[in-house]
């Protein structure tokens, strides 16, 4: 049923509790300490007035969220944040959704702004059109403004509607802006990766130790959601960015598929590809499962992997390119017979669905990011061959001098009788 036209009302500044101060502290705990927000729009600013960018409007919940402390289930419909060159930024979503950002984000309520809820999903008028007059109001109607133009979360529809709001402003592509100021961890970032690296750890020995041949995989995939979830050592889990891939024998042929109702088999592989998750900070790991001693080619597969691993470990430190780690992984495959044509690895960190990278570097040819101290990395020495599937992968740190893995699941085949 389509809504109603209606007469567009000003923006609603969801602070009817007015009395509060614009320094008001939110509800909920700050993940990080304000000096380290603050520390971040810095960057993003400089950043910002390198791109030659008076304004930055950002889409991205991941990027809302490290920059705003933003934490909600709200983004399949159109929010953002805009950030200036001075003043903080402002949070602009649903007005529903504003009591979430009151709650998580470290600006003052006065920078919370809601739009009306007849906008959402009313193919008679654009949130946009709203965002638009929000931008004009605050300075920057002609001004040059960045926008993560090739983004999950901004669609064609709301490019066309911000510009025809602002058609005196220079609309400039900005994707990756933000996402590349994310690329070195802070020690408190690494802290809970961490802490989601001994999830995932939990989540695999949930693995070993309750799949059974002719288990139904949706009953596992269930105990691993559970086990991910509940956390480890008071550190809770969060919701994954990807939920489990757990492709066994052909279908393990593909890297992407996810559970059913069908019997775990005997004698063919699966894979778990899964992650822990702490305050939206990840720890993607991989294993892959047999019930039986795995075929000869099998365990061929796992020595080039294992191989390939310690060659990577041996290159990926401070100082190399992404493209050196690449070339260290495929030229060792390579010698035991084995060639994987895709990267091997990209930038991980905090994140939202549907993707828990960070869409930045990869490890590939051609990718001449320098490795520096604080990068995290999900290392993905995955094969797939004719009958199957076999995937080994690790979350790896840039430490000072090397590299470490964040998560300490025994490496190898899972072999069980």
């Amino acid at each position: 049923m389509t809504s109603k036209t209606r007469t567009r009302s000003a923006p609603m500044s969801l602070q009817s509790a007015a009395t509060l101060p614009a320094s008001a502290l939110p509800s909920s705990e700050l993940a990080f300490a304000r000096t380290e927000y603050h520390e971040r729009l810095a960057t993003v600013r400089a950043s910002m007035e390198e791109a030659g960018l008076e304004a930055l409007v950002i889409t991205d919940p991941s990027n809302m969220c490290w920059l705003t402390g933003y934490d909600g289930w709200s983004f399949y419909v159109h929010q953002s944040v805009l950030v200036g060159l001075h003043d903080d930024p402002i949070w602009w979503g649903r007005g529903m959704d504003a009591a979430g950002a009151r709650r998580t984000v470290w600006m003052g309520h006065d920078r919370i702004v809601g739009y009306e809820d007849w906008l959402v999903q009313n193919p008679e008028a654009h949130p946009m059109t709203e965002l638009a007059k929000l931008v004009s109001d605050a300075g920057f109607a002609k001004a040059r403004i960045g926008v993560e133009l090739d983004n999950y979360y901004y669609s064609a529809a709301a490019h066309i509607a911000l510009g025809k709001g602002l058609p005196e402003a220079d609309l400039a592509d900005a994707t990756g802006l933000v996402n590349w100021c994310r690329a070195v961890k802070s020690p408190a970032e690494i802290s809970y990766m961490r802490r989601a690296g001994e999830i995932v750890t939990e989540m695999h020995a949930t693995i070993a130790e309750l799949a059974e041949p002719g288990m139904q995989k949706n009953a596992l995939v269930a105990e691993i959601l559970k086990t991910g979830t509940l956390g480890t050592r008071g550190a809770w889990g969060d919701y994954p960015a990807i939920v489990p891939m757990t492709p066994s024998g052909k279908d393990a042929t593909a890297p992407h598929l996810t559970w059913d109702g069908a019997p775990i088999p005997r004698g063919l592989p699966t894979f778990f590809e899964i992650a822990g998750c702490h305050r939206r900070y990840h720890c993607p790991q991989s294993r892959t499962l047999f019930f039986g001693e795995p075929p000869a080619k099998y365990r061929r597969a796992e020595e080039a992997l294992m191989a390939a691993t310690a060659a990577v470990m041996g290159s990926a430190r401070p100082g190399a390119a992404c493209e050196d780690v690449a070339r260290a992984f495929s030229s060792t495959l390579s010698r035991y017979g084995f060639e994987k044509d895709s990267r091997c690895g990209y930038s991980v960190g905090l994140s939202y669905p549907p993707d828990w990278g960070e869409r930045t570097m990869s490890l590939r040819q051609g990718d001449m990011t320098e490795l520096r101290p604080g990068m995290v990395f999900h290392f993905m020495p995955g094969l797939w061959l004719d009958d199957g599937g076999i995937e080994l992968t690790e979350t790896m740190l840039i430490n000072e001098a090397s590299s470490e893995y964040l998560a300490n699941t025994p490496a190898g085949l899972l072999v069980k009788p």
